[in-house]
């Protein structure tokens, strides 16, 4: 029918061509009507939000409609929409051509589309009141304004400015602007579907340690940003956790959006995300509808567990570098890191997909208050998986390291260089109880041990590791000598 419609306008178009008729016929000759689609038109709306800054958007509406070619400004979409992913579904209706208009109604857009034209400038008297008006035609508007009068021409506003009407392309809100093809007449069920930016959400998690440092009550929150320059009411909202790839562009606009964040209290309500596995994510689902307000952050209960067991380690890393040449000392005061561990686990009161995010944990101090005692970041962690959170380094364990022997006994050229090195690494304990602090060092190429002092463990063929106990209120050295082939 469409295609029948154009090519009889075409046609007409070439015959009146032919008579001499200056005229020539559009698909805008045809539109029989022009239907304004708002937020109250809405019956429904869903979102689904991923973590790189990405959302799918349901928009469902209701509205009436006439036959024929039909234009439809559907108001109200994210600004941030990328039109070319829009999905225009409704029985009886087919899309002959849309235009996402984006451009929005401010005091300096208005300026700009009235250069060349005229406006009326309203003046009023300083010590009478009485106002004047002058037509003046707008020169530019490029940082400032720029106005012709009769006989002089001022740079700057003179007064207040009067508008005859509103540009027809000058949008109040973002609008996707459509033509239609409807079958017939009637009220039509439409849902318009869309990828938009401007929308992001994160897991933001709250552990509480007990006094002996081997459980925690662990809160999870779920943070919603919307910048996407639309609010999104009584919204069924679902999460995708998981890193869901995209065609890359050829150019990124930076969103320099900023978020206050707020400490929440360990007192949260009982979790109201339902969660499921979706292809090789996992979706979550929110029970109740909830309102998606543009430029706001909020906050909903993604979990809460009690009593998760834990494992706090104290760690000394080094470095693959020492084992290439001589150092002699290298460093009088190693720092030693706190960690703590936990297994994601069903009998750990936890075993649930945990998306990425940051946990920050705190521990009640002797007057029963509440302490920061550090963060990290978690990757998205599956079921039965371990995580491992870096809270910060220990203030009463130092280490120092030197080397104590070096020499090169085979190899004369670069890749086949045979190297024996020993170290010795002094760890000491200030508190009042003995700890245990694992030592890590990366060693590279092929290696082998020849001596040592404590029974290392392979974590790895590049790594080493032993777990030293210190005595309280002293020390413990490790020596280790190991043989390293390039």
């Amino acid at each position: 029918m469409l295609r029948k419609l154009i090519c009889n306008l075409t046609l007409l178009a070439l015959l009146l061509t032919f008579f001499g008729v200056g005229t020539t016929l559009t698909l805008a000759a045809a539109i029989t009507s022009t239907v304004t689609c708002t937020i109250e038109d809405q019956t429904g709306v869903a979102v689904t939000i991923y973590n790189n800054n990405l959302a799918l958007i349901k928009d469902h509406r209701q509205l009436q409609l006439n036959s024929g070619i039909v234009k439809l400004d559907f108001r109200g979409v994210s600004a941030k929409m990328r039109p070319e992913t829009a999905l225009f579904t409704a029985a009886g209706l087919s899309v002959v051509e849309q235009n996402f208009e984006f451009d929005l109604l401010t005091p300096s857009s208005l300026l700009q589309k009235y250069v060349g034209q005229e406006v009326e400038v309203i003046r009023q008297h300083p010590t009478t009141g009485v106002e004047s008006r002058e037509k003046a035609t707008v020169l530019s508007a490029n940082n400032g304004v720029v106005l012709k009068f009769d006989d002089h021409i001022e740079s700057g506003v003179p007064g207040r400015l009067s508008f005859a009407n509103l540009p027809e392309n000058l949008r109040d809100k973002p609008t996707l602007s459509m033509v239609l093809e409807s079958a017939d007449r009637g009220t039509k069920d439409i849902e318009l579907s869309y990828l938009s930016s401007g929308l992001h959400w994160q897991a933001d998690y709250v552990a509480e340690l007990n006094s002996t440092d081997d459980a925690i009550n662990l809160s999870g929150w779920v943070t919603l940003t919307n910048t996407s320059g639309a609010t999104y009411r009584n919204a069924k909202l679902q999460l995708v956790a998981g890193d869901v790839h995209q065609a890359p562009v050829e150019r990124e606009f930076a969103d320099n959006s900023r978020r206050q964040m707020k400490v929440k209290s360990m007192s949260v309500a009982t979790p109201q995300m339902a969660k499921e596995r979706m292809f090789e994510y996992h979706l979550y689902t929110l029970d109740r509808p909830t309102t998606i307000a543009d430029k706001q952050s909020k906050q909903v209960a993604l979990l809460q567990a009690a009593q998760v067991p834990c494992k706090k380690e104290f760690i000394l890393k080094g470095s693959s570098y020492y084992y290439r040449q001589a150092h002699g000392e290298i460093d009088r005061k190693l720092k030693v890191g706190v960690f703590v561990e936990i297994e994601n686990r069903k009998q750990n009161h936890l075993g649930m997909p945990l998306p990425k995010g940051v946990v920050r944990v705190y521990k009640e101090d002797t007057s029963g208050a509440l302490q920061f005692v550090g963060e990290d970041r978690i990757d998205h962690t599956p079921e039965n998986e371990i995580v491992r959170l870096k809270l910060g380094d220990a203030f009463d364990l130092t280490g120092t390291k030197k080397q104590s022997n070096f020499q090169k006994i085979g190899g004369d050229g670069r890749y086949n260089y045979i190297y024996e090195t020993a170290f010795e690494i002094k760890l000491k304990n200030a508190k009042t109880e003995p700890v245990t602090i694992k030592v890590v060092e990366p060693i590279p190429g092929d290696w082998e041990m020849l001596e040592e002092s404590h029974k290392h463990k392979k974590e790895s063929s590049s790594v080493s590791s032993w777990e030293i106990l210190v005595p309280a209120a002293g020390e413990a050295v490790l020596n280790y000598k190991v043989r390293v082939k390039f």
